[in-house]
């Protein structure tokens, strides 16, 4: 900020602030590598147990899922009421066969290093003494003796398949408390980096809030100078509409009281002068012709002074004054305007008529000049202690830079502000613009 002379009015807190942030952007650079350093372990622990142990699971879920595959292939076998002998499932025997050595070698591959060799052994042991006692089996079967190949199926290869699945149950449990013991590891880390960040946190939210405290200390002159415009230009904004709106009235009044009143005196002095002239004379058919303009022109006045200020707005209410207003935009403006009056009460306090009635009439002339519309819709209504007023056209639309620097647009939205009331301006799905004034119908209320 500077006085009137040029001269700084206080230091500029940017030497400070830039300090501030190189000094914050350093701390956190270098936290940052030693947070990376911690979570770069922390992946490297869960790829090699975490993930180990979840691929070994599924690999021995699929050992689990082969040998119960078998039990109810057993199952089949000693029923005999099947139709089928028992040679005729020794196909599948051989495909679920082939899929639990390939599913036992990949479990080989990602077992955890900790498994003894023992229980390996007795695995792959167990396995091939089953399949050992499934080939006797199919032999006794193409033998013809199916009823002792049956009873082998009871004495031993049931006992080898449930010793089978005990064993890899058993095994699943293990991983089971692996990934437990491996979550404990994780989750001991992640509270040391949490603990860790929370310092950092502190000690960042530390930096921050000296140097806000500076900025903000620094800059409240500025914010309470800003306000104190914003103040003054409200009001000017109040005043200038104001004595637009007085500026208007004073000069509808002179055309009407004036100048109205001159033609209609001269209009009354050119009726007596056409009677006393004769009527077949060319004298009388002048004065004919100056009196129809003398009349035009009294009704253009007229028209002009409603324009500027409309007196029926005081008598007639909002409603009606619009009614009338857009019956003769057709005929000045050129385009069509289509009105609807949604029950909008006739009582509407003055001041808030007035500015929704100028609000009313920059719109429309912003439809006729700019839009290149030849249509436009009008809607007034009522709701719930606010009135409402949209003007909407399918033209071009507005140009995003003319919402903020056009003077008529701006008037309207300082209308609006006026009255505590809110205006929009949207694209309809069509195409083109619509405006929406929505205000308060008691005056100080404000919207919500």
């Amino acid at each position: 900020m500077r006085t009137d002379d040029g001269r700084a009015h206080g230091r500029s807190p940017a030497t400070a602030l830039w300090l501030g942030l190189l000094i914050t952007l350093a701390t956190v650079v270098a936290y940052s590598g030693y947070i990376t350093n911690q979570i770069s372990g922390l992946q490297r622990l869960q790829t090699d147990l975490a993930d180990r142990n979840r691929k070994d699971s599924l690999q021995l879920l699929r050992i689990q899922n082969d040998l119960n595959q078998l039990g109810l292939a057993m199952r089949d076998m000693l029923d005999t009421e099947e139709p089928y002998p028992l040679t005729a499932w020794s196909a599948q025997f051989d495909r679920i066969r082939t899929d639990l050595d390939d599913a036992l070698r990949r479990e080989g591959e990602v077992a955890v290093a900790r498994r003894t060799p023992e229980q390996t052994q007795y695995l792959a042991s167990a396995v091939a003494q089953f399949w050992d006692a499934s080939n006797r089996i199919f032999d006794l079967a193409r033998a013809g003796q199916t009823e002792e190949a049956r009873a082998q199926i009871r004495l031993s290869l049931q006992a080898r398949q449930a010793a089978l699945g005990t064993a890899v149950a058993r095994l699943l449990v293990q991983n089971n408390e692996s990934e437990e013991q491996t979550a404990g590891q994780v989750q001991n880390i992640y509270e040391q980096v949490q603990r860790n960040v929370y310092w950092f946190l502190a000690a960042t939210l530390g930096a921050i809030a000296a140097t806000s405290l500076y900025l903000i200390r620094s800059n409240r002159r500025l914010f309470a100078r800003l306000a104190a415009l914003s103040e003054q230009r409200g009001e000017l904004a109040q005043r200038l509409i104001a004595t637009r709106d007085l500026t208007l009235r004073e000069i509808s009044r002179e055309l009407h009281d004036d100048l109205g009143q001159l033609l209609t005196a001269m209009g009354s002095m050119l009726g007596r002068a056409r009677r006393q002239a004769p009527e077949n004379s060319p004298l009388h058919s002048d004065l004919r012709e100056i009196g129809e303009v003398a009349q035009s022109a009294l009704e253009n006045v007229r028209g002009l002074s409603q324009t500027l200020h409309p007196s029926i707005l005081e008598e007639l209410g909002l409603p009606s004054t619009a009614e009338w207003y857009l019956s003769t935009v057709e005929k000045q403006l050129g385009i069509h305007v289509s009105y609807e009056n949604a029950h909008a009460p006739k009582a509407v306090d003055g001041t808030i008529g007035i500015h929704v009635y100028r609000v009313l009439q920059e719109a429309v002339n912003n439809v006729a000049r700019h839009s290149g519309a030849t249509r436009a819709w009008v809607r007034l209504r009522a709701d719930a202690g606010w009135l409402e007023l949209e003007i909407e056209d399918h033209g071009k639309g507005l140009e995003p830079g003319r919402l903020r620097r056009g003077l008529g647009l701006v008037t309207m939205r300082e209308r609006a502000e006026l009255l505590g009331g809110t205006l929009r301006f949207t694209r309809p799905p069509e195409g083109g613009t619509l405006v929406q004034l929505r205000v308060p119908m008691t005056p100080g209320r404000t919207a919500s």
